[in-house]
């Protein structure tokens, strides 16, 4: 999957022990902030019916691939047509003058391939799964050539050296059906805490001010494929200025979080949240109490790799200073009643 700051990666075994311990017959999850839905695969590969949703269309696309889409139902499909884009003449475009001249994400040999791949998958016509899966793999593909510390606000001086090799589809790792229907959407996780009803609902949402679609603002234009207009010396999609998270704001996250909290309808709740975040555990415990016993797990882990670089200017020199290191992630589970938290394996 792609490189991505909020992944829980390194947390997957802690949250999902953690959920199939409060569920240990199965059941409905629902993961209100799925991000690169790596949450919602792992969970669906355990046998869970997994309900993903995030606001940003890349997101979307990875849950659709990874979540809601069925191996069985589109593997062979797949296939047929990443050997079809592989054949694809490259072709420089919009996506090369954006991202590997205006600025240097990728190599322009990789850009034209991206260009020309890019539009005939727009030419095709798919169905939306078959798209989101083949728009996962040219992600991902684009993501392992990239010239980046991890976050797409900033390249590197020099190409990387994996800059230079040349972009490769593979079939992303889709997962065979559960034997209820998965599902992915795009929708404001406070506009749709009322509608979402299962037996755990997993919160992963953005906790400063840092946002997800300024990070990867790259991926929201591949997979919209919208030419937007640019700014700055990142190219960043214009629309980032006005596309605001209530989370992303000191002020703002604290009510957006207790709304959606006090409206989600589900018997278990786990929230994720790093302790760079705008709330404190404190303030955190005080508000989930109202649903319930909590308990916090702390799970301590390096920082993204961008962090432990530390800060550069444009010529490449170090104008700022690394700080911590490392950061402490707490799952506050909060269920009806205490119970014993499996040891992630």
């Amino acid at each position: 999957m792609i490189k991505y700051i909020g992944s829980k990666r390194a947390l997957l075994g802690h949250v999902t022990a953690a959920v199939a311990g409060l569920l240990p017959n199965g059941g409905r999850v629902c993961d209100l902030f799925s991000g690169t839905a790596r949450v919602g695969h792992a969970l669906k590969k355990q046998g869970f019916q997994v309900w993903s949703n995030d606001h940003n269309a890349y997101a979307h696309a990875l849950a659709t691939a990874y979540v809601q889409a069925d191996r069985e139902r589109w593997i062979a499909q797949a296939e047929v047509v990443l050997a079809e884009l592989r054949g694809v003449k490259p072709e420089a475009g919009w996506f090369t003058g954006a991202f590997c001249e205006d600025a240097r994400y990728f190599h322009p040999d990789n850009g034209a391939r991206i260009d020309a791949m890019r539009d005939r998958i727009e030419a095709m016509a798919l169905e939306p799964e078959l798209k989101a899966v083949v728009l996962v793999s040219l992600m991902e593909a684009a993501d392992r050539v990239d010239s980046t510390a991890g976050v797409q606000m900033a390249y590197m001086k020099r190409w990387a050296p994996r800059a230079l090799k040349p972009l490769e589809l593979r079939l992303p790792d889709l997962v065979p059906s559960v034997g209820a229907p998965c599902r992915a959407t795009q929708g404001d996780a406070v506009e749709m805490a009322g509608d979402i009803e299962a037996e755990l609902i997993y919160l992963d949402p953005p906790y400063n001010q840092h946002s997800y679609l300024a990070n990867y603002h790259v991926w929201e234009s591949l997979v919209l494929w919208d030419r937007p207009e640019t700014y700055g010396i990142a190219n960043k999609r214009v629309d980032v200025k006005t596309r605001k998270s209530a989370f992303n704001s000191r002020p703002g996250i604290g009510p957006a979080l207790q709304s959606v909290v006090e409206r989600v309808r589900a018997p278990n709740l786990i929230v994720s949240f790093n302790d760079e975040g705008y709330l404190s555990r404190e303030e955190l415990t005080a508000m989930l109490s109202a649903r319930g016993h909590v308990q916090v797990v702390e799970i301590a882990h390096p920082r993204y790799v961008g962090a432990r670089i530390g800060i550069h200017n444009p010529k490449g020199e170090k104008v700022g200073q690394v700080g911590r290191l490392r950061n402490v992630e707490h799952l506050f589970v909060v269920t009806d009643r205490p119970v014993e938290l499996p040891v992630a394996a």
